[in-house]
């Protein structure tokens, strides 16, 4: 089993910063890739970033020069750091992990919401 566990959401201002954490801890060793979805209220979850074991990241267009994920292998964690925060950002944030041959998971989620 894999466990994740996300942090650092909030509320910001437009324009703003934020950076997200998931940590990961089990059967680690399973894990091939990892990544951040979101979901806004009444949308499908969608995927924003994602990073695979050998550094490989894709982005969404929509956050592509904003957004930057990146991976610290030694401690289990990967990072979403988002700038240039807009309102239509605002939705929980959740980090998943690809594991090869038990599929998708993913964390709990963190709000994130961007207002004036």
């Amino acid at each position: 089993q894999v466990q994740l566990v996300e942090s650092g959401g909030g509320l910001v201002q437009p324009g703003g910063s934020l950076r997200l954490s998931c940590v990961a801890s089990g059967s680690i060793f399973s894990i091939y890739a990892m990544g951040w979805y979101r979901q806004a209220p009444g949308k499908q979850r969608e995927l924003v970033a994602r990073i695979t074991n050998g550094g490989t990241t894709n982005y969404a267009d929509s956050v592509k020069g904003r957004f930057t994920i990146s991976r610290d292998k030694p401690v289990n964690t990967v990072y979403l750091q988002m700038n240039s925060l807009k309102p239509e950002d605002t939705a929980v944030y959740y980090c998943n992990a690809d594991r090869r041959g038990a599929g998708t998971i993913f964390g709990q989620g963190t709000q994130v919401t961007v207002s004036s």
